[in-house]
């Protein structure tokens, strides 16, 4: 019952990880107008992001252009796509993995193997969120185009870190039960034989 009750746990930690970091994926603001050194942009901001690029201006309105070419982002972007695709890949292969083997279904008949899958989503998940936790930093960058920390890394960083707890609660969530893998069987003790006059056999007297 505590084992069932913390797979439920694991997998939904790992599931809202892997939506937090889908989201991050799409939104635009990775990478936003930072203030730094007298470089105060007043009229508009600049939004960032893995697939468009936005400017929002102090009267709300809004523009945004999709990046032509994956070259045409700066590394450290460039990097940032493929990590957050990856992981969430990951996290949807954990899923399906964690869900043949959980107890709740009948993908597979076998206890001891069921556990071990289990702890192999839960790996996997650890894996999708150390993906996420990626930041580069180049010194090299002018003033002029130093950009801040945007909305869409805290929340990449927030469904890394569900994302790392729920695959722990599920790597440990099915401990490796030898007692499982071998019941024990009831051996009856040996009866006392009796000879053909309904009298005890006198060799089960010492």
């Amino acid at each position: 019952m505590i084992s069932a009750c913390l797979e439920i746990i694991g997998l939904g930690l790992s599931v809202i990880g892997t939506l937090l970091v889908m989201v991050a994926c799409g939104l635009p603001m990775w990478k936003v107008s930072a203030f730094i050194e007298g470089n105060i942009l007043v009229a508009q901001n600049i939004w960032d992001g893995l697939w468009m690029s936005c400017v929002v201006q102090s009267t709300g309105q809004m523009q945004c252009k999709m990046h032509d070419s994956v070259l045409a982002l700066t590394t450290d972007l460039q990097t940032a796509r493929a990590l957050t695709i990856i992981s969430a890949v990951l996290g949807v292969l954990a899923l399906m993995i964690t869900i043949a083997g959980a107890q709740c279904t009948n993908c597979i008949s076998k206890e001891s193997i069921k556990a071990r899958v289990v702890n192999v989503g839960g790996v996997i998940y650890i894996i999708a969120g150390l993906f996420v936790l990626v930041q580069f930093y180049d010194p090299h960058v002018p003033y002029s185009k130093k950009r801040e920390i945007g909305a869409a890394l805290y929340i990449g960083w927030a469904g890394s870190a569900m994302l790392l707890v729920g695959g722990a609660i599920l790597c440990f969530s099915r401990p490796q039960d030898e007692k499982s893998s071998y019941p024990l069987k009831y051996i009856p003790p040996p009866t006392k034989s009796t000879s053909l006059n309904g009298d005890y056999d006198k060799r089960n007297y010492v």
